[in-house]
């Protein structure tokens, strides 16, 4: 019985680390954003950023030119759609990279011991703006590209992408 707790006792704080969420993430050089999440963002990528919108039967132009042949997408509807992702990419990708340096500053202060509540006020306020700049932009070309959709290639993106259940927003696109 004395070697049974012995083992626990020696195990328990091992198994509290290996089931500890954060373990080895301190390696990152920026804490709060994976290196997956920085060559998402600074690529110009939603991230899930657009879900609202994605969701709720307002696709975004980068499906849906993955999708364009199934979708039966016209030349100018393509060239359309092409044109926002381009626009989209154009428009993300300097908020994006201001927030990779703005969430950069935030952990140098505290890697640095440099944060007071100030400067953490400040620092998160900022984030938080270039966050909400960043999910406006994409929300954005998700409302454009669904105007360039009709309510039947708005259908058959929800059915390719698994979106059963409700049919997607017919009455702010235009049918073309």
């Amino acid at each position: 019985m004395k070697k049974i707790v012995f083992v626990i006792a020696f195990l328990a704080p091992a198994l509290a680390w290996a089931e500890t969420p954060y373990a080895g993430l301190q390696t990152r050089s920026i804490k709060a954003l994976s290196d997956q999440q920085v060559a998402e963002l600074r690529a110009g990528r939603g991230m899930g950023l657009a879900l609202a919108a994605e969701l709720n039967g307002y696709p975004g132009p980068s499906h849906v030119l993955e999708l364009a042949d199934q979708l039966g997408l016209s030349a100018e509807q393509r060239m359309t759609v092409q044109e926002m992702l381009a626009a989209m990419k154009s428009e993300t990708t300097p908020i994006a990279n201001r927030l990779i340096e703005e969430e950069s500053d935030l952990d140098r202060q505290f890697a640095n011991r440099t944060i007071s509540p100030e400067s953490l006020k400040s620092a998160t306020a900022t984030i938080s703006k270039s966050q909400g700049e960043l999910r406006e932009a994409h929300l954005k070309y998700h409302l454009l590209t669904a105007a360039a959709l009709d309510g039947s290639q708005l259908a058959k993106y929800a059915e390719l992408r698994g979106y059963s259940g409700k049919s997607p927003v017919k009455q702010h696109h235009n049918n073309k």
